[in-house]
């Protein structure tokens, strides 16, 4: 059995729409066991052996922290309020930890203010052990970045947000 990266990709989407609480795929060489109710995802490894090996790791679930409303008007402040309805959000395409930089003792590959142009690498999202660059799609200035360096982000999560220019 042969399974690419996408395929993979596609097929945990599809579970996560349906009742489907257990999934196992496996063969000589290949096993892949997922599990909605227990948030444990086995990541399949190639062998030589005939004895197979899966390594399990956690996958990480959104937690919503409550905000507090208030009635009070906002403060005022010296700052102008940024009309921010022409970013462009660039968003998690996996479940998986956000990295800011493609190693821990080297420079982020981008930083609020930065100018990028479409196709420059911004960070890196490891998913099940795969180390996957996230690009920019449009030329522009990066206004926020929505997540810290080792956090877990959910599919979909906005990552950080491009002033298109």
């Amino acid at each position: 059995m042969s399974i690419n990266f996408q395929e993979l990709q596609d097929l945990l989407g599809a579970i996560s729409q349906t009742d489907i609480t257990e999934l196992i795929l496996k063969n000589d060489d290949f096993e892949l066991t997922v599990r909605k109710e227990t948030g444990v995802v086995a990541v399949p490894q190639l062998t030589t052996s005939t004895t197979p090996t899966v390594v399990e790791t956690t996958v990480p679930t959104a937690v919503q922290t409550p905000v507090a409303v208030t009635n009070e008007p906002p403060e005022s402040t010296s700052t102008p309020a940024v009309d921010d309805r022409k970013w462009v959000d660039i968003t998690s395409p996996m479940v998986g930890t956000f990295y800011s930089a493609p190693a821990p003792d080297e420079d982020p590959f981008v930083a609020v203010g930065d100018r990028i142009n479409k196709g420059d690498t911004v960070c890196i999202i490891e998913a099940m052990k795969l180390m996957n660059e996230i690009e920019g799609e449009v030329v522009g200035q990066i206004m926020e970045i929505s997540v810290e360096n080792g956090e877990p982000v959910e599919f979909g999560q906005v990552l950080m947000r491009i002033n298109p220019a």
